[in-house]
């Protein structure tokens, strides 16, 4: 039986390794997991017993099928209670991480199953990011960050890469959320600031914003 804290541990290897495919050091997991490099290796010994992680000394860490097998399985059920707690709970989007962080672990497949088909199997989750299929599939999506977007066009808003719930909550006071129109008014070469023209208003946003906010070109 594999226990909460080993589903974390898989978890945030997934997400610091690119989908799983690359070896990733203890610092940076036990930064992910603000615990020790020992508390980490410890952990690690434990999910290569259980053939979730390779491990090699001095190398890092990798996920073998099994742990990609997990993580993926974690990620569906997050995203899921994600899309739910919004659409069915009116929750707002900065609200749900958390809470989703604790019904994640919730072990049975036909209640995920059921969730999926009850909210008519959603492919994104209130953020914009990706909800795997039952098989473990992603659908992918063209985008980019506005940081990178070209000056004169005009985009679609379709997530974000912080989560925080400080980053959500100055979204939302600028009327920014997913399927916002933007057009990318001028960039400043001082200090890379953006100018963007939404709905009913122009706006300059910091380079740390325009870093965080995925694009799709309309």
């Amino acid at each position: 039986m594999i226990t909460l804290t080993e589903e974390n541990y898989i978890k945030a290897i997934y997400h610091l390794s690119s989908n799983g495919e690359k070896t990733v050091n203890t610092n940076a997991i036990a930064s992910a997991m603000q615990t020790k490099a020992s508390s980490v290796t410890d952990m690690i010994k434990k999910l290569s017993e259980k053939n979730y992680a390779d491990y090699k000394k001095y190398q890092g860490v990798t996920l073998t099928d099994d742990g990609k097998r997990v993580a993926v399985n974690i990620i569906r059920k997050h995203r899921l209670w994600e899309v739910f707690l919004v659409e069915k709970l009116n929750f707002s989007w900065d609200e749900v991480h958390e809470v989703a962080e604790h019904l994640e672990h919730i072990k049975s497949d036909k209640l995920i199953d059921e969730l999926d088909a009850f909210l008519e199997f959603p492919t994104y989750d209130p953020h914009g990011d990706p909800i795997p299929d039952k098989e473990g599939n992603f659908k992918h999506i063209e985008k980019i960050v506005l940081a990178k977007a070209e000056v004169g066009s005009t985009y679609k808003c379709v997530g974000v890469d912080d989560t925080s719930s400080k980053f959500l909550k100055y979204l939302d006071s600028n009327h920014i959320a997913l399927g916002t129109i933007i057009t990318v008014k001028h960039k400043e070469p001082f200090d890379n600031s953006i100018k963007i023209a939404l709905e009913n208003s122009e706006i300059v946003v910091s380079q740390s914003v325009a870093k965080n906010l995925y694009l799709k070109k309309i």
